[in-house]
């Protein structure tokens, strides 16, 4: 039996997976994509989901080096400065393409001046193919851009943490149409890159909505993906891709939690600084809805 263990802990509010991965043997582990509770109509942050994932490290006596972010979500506020708060020394990791993001938004967020847009705001930033350690495994990252260009997937072991590029194949893969997102590339991603992968590899999703009220599941194998991915399965061509994926996300509503999301978690998990009543405040940016 591997060493390689996972723990998956779901998010209902957001349909959003924190993972929990470790090597048994040494007990070394990162957490895949934490999760901050936050309630809009009230616009209150609380700790509950972190302390459940937090405690659940905790009676197992892992040791968190890495906390890890499959992209910049728009739908839930992430919990990576609180975990790492709760584990000195732990560094937050996200792919490099982090500052294109950064630029984007701070134009549309209207964000202070200094505001960075180099992803400096997190420990350390990924390229396509870097490798780094989870005691005796090597976590491998892979560039899957498409739902955002700074979208990563993390291979270790025969398990890989596909973000939003891969959800189950019943429920297909991520919308396409936030800023710089790619129908072409998130197809490419897939097609090329993790279906290149051993058919037995694990998949797991960073989000799980359940289609038709079944049952929550976070796991498949990309065999199964290829097979029965209702969006884009081994035979699904590129270019019908993106005409489903551009048509389809034209009908899409914004996702319940993108402006407080977006702006938190392009500073890695960070609240904006108070002002001078001690408050923080969200920006929510004010337009006239297109018809």
């Amino acid at each position: 039996m591997s060493n390689l263990k996972i723990q998956d802990f779901f998010h209902k509010d957001t349909y959003t997976i924190t993972y929990v991965v470790w090597d048994s043997a040494s007990l070394d582990a990162m957490i895949v994509d934490p999760v901050m509770d936050y309630d809009h109509a009230s616009s209150t942050y609380f700790y509950d989901s972190v302390e459940i994932v937090y405690s659940f490290i905790q009676s197992n006596g892992l040791k968190v080096h890495n906390i890890l972010e499959t992209h910049a979500h728009a739908d839930h506020l992430s919990g990576s400065q609180e975990f790492k708060r709760r584990f000195p020394g732990s560094k937050i990791l996200i792919g490099k393409e982090i500052s294109k993001v950064q630029a984007t938004f701070k134009k549309i967020y209207n964000l202070h001046a200094d505001f960075p847009t180099d992803g400096s705001q997190f420990d350390l930033l990924l390229n396509e193919g870097d490798e780094f350690a989870l005691g005796s495994f090597t976590v491998k990252t892979i560039h899957t851009p498409g739902h955002t260009p700074a979208c990563y997937s993390y291979h270790v072991g025969d398990v890989v943490f596909t973000g939003d590029a891969l959800f189950m194949p019943d429920f297909g893969v991520g919308r396409c149409d936030f800023p710089d997102g790619s129908a072409a590339d998130l197809y490419q991603s897939v097609h090329e890159k993790l279906y290149a992968l051993p058919d037995e590899t694990k998949t797991y999703t960073a989000h799980d909505y359940q289609p038709g009220g079944r049952e929550y599941r976070c796991q498949s194998t990309i065999g199964e993906q290829k097979k029965s991915n209702i969006h884009i399965n081994a035979q699904t061509t590129k270019d019908g891709f993106v005409k489903f994926r551009t048509e389809r996300d034209a009908t899409l509503s914004a996702p319940r939690l993108l402006l407080p999301s977006i702006e938190v978690n392009v500073d890695a998990g960070r609240f904006p600084p108070p002002e001078n009543n001690g408050i923080s405040y969200l920006k929510i940016p004010l337009r006239e809805k297109k018809k």
